[in-house]
């Protein structure tokens, strides 16, 4: 499981994560970019999205069970905002009998704002949608980063920039 906040380099640090583990990487960018970001209406609030996250979630959940079951790693970078979105993701996790390791990219909020401005100019490999201002510091706002003893639950590792 990857967490950390907008801009500070999940997606970049996921992908590198499933060349090495050999795993299928599941981001909730990409999945929301195809599945529901082209019928977005322009006055779409956090609820609409939120509500389309955990669908997104859940059906990635219900596919790495098979992946799971194949002995393949799956990796999460679906950004985990909070305590409450990580635990959905350890509980299903648990009850598979499977183990988490979360790996939480820590990143200054001004290096990562211009990380997005600058993925929001070129549009490259990482580029799922355009991310504002205003999205940004939405995202700053509901924040809850993993405490030390989560960390220690979860084999955490921290990535710092």
């Amino acid at each position: 499981m990857i967490s950390g906040l907008t801009g500070a380099g999940k997606s970049t640090y996921a992908e590198g994560l499933r060349r090495d583990l050999n795993g299928l990487r599941f981001s909730i960018d990409d999945w929301n970019a195809v599945l529901f970001f082209p019928d977005r209406d322009p006055t779409s609030d956090f609820n609409w999205f939120y509500e389309r996250v955990q669908r997104c979630c859940a059906q990635m959940r219900a596919t790495a069970e098979h992946l799971l079951e194949a002995g393949q790693p799956a990796v999460f970078d679906c950004g985990f905002t909070n305590l409450h979105e990580r635990t959905l993701f350890y509980d299903w996790a648990d009850s598979l009998g499977v183990p988490v390791t979360l790996h939480f990219v820590d990143v200054p909020k001004d290096l990562r704002w211009g990380r997005v401005q600058q993925r929001n100019a070129e549009k490259g490999e990482t580029f799922a949608l355009h991310v504002t201002r205003e999205m940004f510091d939405f995202m700053e706002g509901i924040w809850e980063a993993p405490e030390a003893s989560e960390l220690a639950e979860r084999n955490g590792v921290i990535i710092e920039a």
